[in-house]
């Protein structure tokens, strides 16, 4: 069994070569896979490995940079390793939006708790942002949810500023670090009411049994698991191989699924010397697989 760690830190940070180079070192040493954005503005990450390691690099990143908490963690588990390497970005900002976070939200109590979340949302006055892109918003959401339709975080801002000061506004995605950076853009734009989902739609299937629970579909991640379920159990999504987009089951019954070279969404899209292309990829897969092996293309488990 894998776990799986998600988070997120926001502290100045300087020489980031050399801090890239400890991080990489400190992933390799310890075999853990997954992707770590480090920026000016501090980390974001989603890294898998055994438990102990991951507690053991987890410990470690907090001490190298001298802070006891992440702003936000969240812990889930995978039964087969999710990441395919290691992998350490230097980038402008963890997240897109050209706004260089140097300060954190004012406001605390805007972080709502997942147990108090479904009070806020059934408010008829309260205004429900998905803060993802289109085909995550599209695996699942919360019920009454309005989702930008961008595909590029760095739009969100124009969304942001055509919204009511006077009403409050709620916002959610994956792990929480979207809606920080939007949040504090709000609260330099005059918005009063702003609230975010604490730790994310990850931290609300984690909480809340289905039972009790807003949330519709399943939630879209960023690894081989693809989505996730109440409970944080795998999730019945995979990827198409011709557009990297989350499908269905559903999907994968029409006539223009093709494992490995295409789906509802791409197949017409697609050109034929694509489609070829990816026929002969997935023809390596399956001789790779028949004779015990993985190859270098397998996306999945």
């Amino acid at each position: 069994m894998f776990k799986v760690l998600g988070f997120y830190k926001f502290f100045k940070v300087v020489s980031l070569k050399k801090n890239k180079k400890f991080i990489n070192d400190l992933l390799i040493l310890n075999n853990i896979k997954g992707t770590i954005i480090i920026s000016k503005e501090g980390l974001n990450g989603s890294i898998a490995g055994k438990p102990f390691k991951i507690k053991v690099v987890s410990a470690k990143i907090k001490k190298y940079f001298k802070f006891k908490y992440f702003d936000s963690e969240n812990l889930s588990q995978s039964i087969f390793q999710p990441f395919h390497k290691p992998k350490v970005k230097i980038k402008k900002e963890v997240v897109p939006m050209n706004l260089l976070l140097t300060k954190k939200i004012k406001n605390k109590n805007s972080r709502v708790n997942p147990n108090k979340w479904n009070s806020l949302i059934s408010d008829k006055n309260t205004y429900l942002i998905d803060a993802r892109k289109p085909f995550e918003y599209n695996v699942g959401t919360f019920k009454k949810a309005n989702n930008p339709n961008i595909q590029n975080f760095r739009d969100f801002p124009k969304y942001l500023t055509k919204l009511n000061k006077d009403k409050p506004i709620a916002m959610f995605c994956t792990g929480g670090i979207r809606c920080e950076k939007a949040s504090v853009y709000l609260e330099k734009k005059g918005f009063k009411n702003i609230y975010q989902l604490k730790g994310g739609i990850i931290n609300y299937l984690k909480k809340i049994p289905k039972e009790k629970s807003l949330w519709k579909g399943e939630c879209f991640v960023f690894d081989n698991r693809v989505s996730l379920k109440h409970g944080l159990n795998q999730g019945t999504y995979s990827i198409c191989s011709g557009c990297r987009k989350p499908i269905s089951r559903t999907d994968t019954k029409s006539k223009k699924y093709e494992l490995g070279v295409s789906c509802p969404k791409c197949h017409d899209i697609l050109t034929s010397s694509q489609k070829k292309r990816f026929r002969m990829r997935q023809s390596q897969i399956n001789l790779a697989k028949n004779s015990g092996k993985r190859h270098i293309f397998q996306k999945q488990f």
